[in-house]
């Protein structure tokens, strides 16, 4: 894997939520909540897994468009 296609680990991807005051953007508190299970899927039974993912998915669509208006500002 190259350095641009590395991966950030969940405390890389929390530091840069705090460094940027970003604890109020929804958005990437679903990131860090996917990363977190991605480290922790080893240890995850196949049904814990599928109910944390289902979780956050459901956290996701419940966001809705909150990009409406600010997509210069997040993409």
């Amino acid at each position: 894997m190259s350095k641009n296609e590395r991966s950030h680990s969940s405390k890389e991807l929390a530091q840069y939520i705090e460094a940027t005051n970003s604890i109020t953007k929804p958005w990437l508190l679903v990131q860090l909540r996917l990363k977190k299970l991605q480290e922790r899927r080893a240890t995850l039974t196949n049904d814990v897994y599928t109910k944390e993912l289902e979780d956050i998915y459901q956290d996701l669509m419940n966001l809705g468009e909150w990009w409406r208006g600010i997509e210069d500002e997040v993409f």
